[in-house]
């Protein structure tokens, strides 16, 4: 069953890319009682993913942030190497936090996996775009087919807010 509005997120652990290297970090940290906007991709570096979905994020980075959002998250199932491979060739490691969740425990716990084999690329994350308010899922988009990023863009996510 996928997460719904009003639900409660799972409890997980990324990783993340710091200076220092690798570091483990708790969804309790992202979400525990602040306003957090959380959108998932298929996958970093994809066409759609670099060009479509994560661009509309860091362009509207500062509007989310006047409407009371702390923190901008993308999740993917990718290893914290691209990830954060992915952060510096966006310059948006400063706007957004790139989530790794590379055995894709989250994204199967919020029902939003899909099976891409057919292309290659195993388990993957649907595309998506939440509001999450103190881990409670408050606006939730999903797209219906992976190479669309309609529904799920920071424009549409910015409108219910």
């Amino acid at each position: 069953m996928s997460v719904k509005i009003g639900d409660r997120l799972p409890a997980a652990t990324f990783r993340v890319m710091t200076a220092d290297g690798p570091k483990p970090r708790a969804s309790d940290e992202i979400f525990a009682g602040r306003k957090v906007v959380l959108f998932g991709v298929p996958g970093a570096f994809t066409p759609t993913c670099h060009k479509n979905h994560l661009p509309g994020f860091l362009a509207h980075s500062t509007d989310f942030k006047s409407r009371g959002v702390v923190e901008i998250a993308v999740v993917s199932v990718n290893d914290v190497h691209v990830m954060g491979a992915w952060a510096r060739a966006t310059a948006g490691d400063d706007r957004i936090s790139f989530l790794a969740d590379g055995n894709g425990d989250f994204t199967r716990a919020l029902g939003l996996d899909f099976d891409a084999s057919a292309g290659g690329m195993g388990m993957r994350s649907k595309r998506f775009a939440m509001l999450v308010e103190d881990g409670v899922v408050k606006q939730l988009n999903v797209e219906d087919i992976p190479s669309k990023a309609d529904a799920s863009s920071a424009a549409v996510l910015l409108g219910q807010i």
